[in-house]
């Protein structure tokens, strides 16, 4: 599993004109599942993202958490994060795992990170998604589970 995890002031996802999605300060996570993914990568994920302290406190420094600044999460899937352009000039995405298999696990990855007491706003899984962000700092962080289990 790999999420790309950015911090933001505010952010929305919106499909055919309808916003889905929408938070204030918080993190919006594009969600990418591979074939060898299982739900221990999906709780490793949300559990290392509800962790991390990546919100100054009154000093400037990266010390708190996104429960303690009660920020929301915007997930949204995002199957070309698996893109491989390695060879010719159009991605290949192979990598990606099929719908039947990703969309469970994104839901999991989202039930997991609510288990964690963050409010968590979505996209619409496989549909073409409009996003816009403000995006804080900027801070972005790539979380990969590696095969967790």
């Amino acid at each position: 599993m790999k999420v790309v995890l950015q911090r933001s002031k505010k952010a929305s996802v919106s499909v055919d004109g309808e916003i889905t999605g929408a938070i204030d300060s918080g993190y919006v996570l594009l969600v990418g599942i591979t074939h060898n993914d299982t739900e221990a990568d999906a709780v490793y994920a949300a559990k290392k993202i509800a962790g991390l302290r990546l919100f100054e406190d009154e000093d400037g420094k990266m010390n708190r958490s996104i429960d303690e600044t009660e920020g929301g999460v915007l997930s949204i899937s995002q199957f070309t994060l698996y893109g491989d352009v390695k060879k010719g000039r159009r991605p290949s995405f192979v990598a990606a795992a099929r719908p039947d298999q990703a969309e469970p696990l994104w839901l999991k990855f989202n039930d997991e990170l609510r288990s964690h007491g963050l409010t968590v706003e979505t996209g619409v899984f496989g549909a073409m998604m409009d996003v816009q962000l403000v995006n804080d700092g900027p801070v972005t962080i790539v979380i990969e589970s590696n095969g967790a289990n």
